[in-house]
């Protein structure tokens, strides 16, 4: 849980993908929070490091502090309203890569369960599908390995928490997952095996499709 976490972040000097007048691509490493906490200790995040060296850096996503990869920036506030719209729209496209536990039964597959807060464990998520916001995630195989299999992972909705309850509900947490992950199955990590390979968006100032890619470290 962020209450009782001991934030050791990354030292490691920023690594930017792509820059222009409107668009800031970076990939974040695990461990980094994307925005600071409410903690003097959590103030250092990605968002601090990108400012310190692109003071008009403006938010528009963020990603777990366990997950690396991709993170887009905005440079002005119209650029920033547009992405934004493109996020809420569900017209960003986005592909983790995942090794989760076990060898999934099919080449792919698509899950559909909502998720809502689970208040009392808070920053857990669950499936509810009395209250809960719709979620999907496509998902295919990238390949096998022992117990173990490595995927791609489509999410078309942008739910807290939403792959790595999607992939516990349907019996294959992702490896390293402390949060949802299994402790009996003799595949250890030492971070999250979840990696935001690649995000597409349309540019804000003239529409062309831009990609920004970063190798998956696992």
């Amino acid at each position: 849980m962020i209450g009782d976490l001991v934030y050791r972040p990354p030292r490691s000097p920023l690594e930017i993908l792509f820059e222009d007048d409107s668009v800031l691509a970076v990939d974040k490493p695990e461990g980094l929070l994307t925005v600071p906490g409410k903690r003097p200790d959590l103030a250092d995040c990605l968002f601090a490091r990108v400012q310190s060296q692109c003071e008009d850096a403006l938010l528009v996503h963020r990603l777990d502090l366990s997950t690396s990869g991709v993170v887009v920036f905005a440079r002005n506030r119209a650029a920033q309203r547009n992405i934004g719209l493109q996020f809420e729209r569900r017209h960003a496209e986005k592909i983790y890569h995942a090794r989760v536990h076990g060898i999934v039964a099919s080449p792919a597959g698509k899950i559909e369960l909502p998720l809502a807060a689970d208040w009392p464990n808070r920053p857990l998520q669950k499936v509810d599908f009395d209250d809960g916001r719709p979620a999907v995630t496509e998902w295919e195989v990238l390949n096998f390995e022992q117990d173990a299999s490595r995927l791609k992972l489509m999410p078309k909705t942008g739910r807290s928490h939403q792959l790595r309850v999607h992939m516990k509900e349907i019996g294959h947490p992702i490896i390293g997952d402390p949060l949802y992950g299994c402790s009996d199955s003799g595949i250890a990590a030492d971070r999250l095996q979840l990696h935001a390979h690649l995000l597409r968006i349309r540019h804000p100032e003239n529409g062309m499709e831009i990609a920004f890619t970063s190798p998956c470290p696992f």
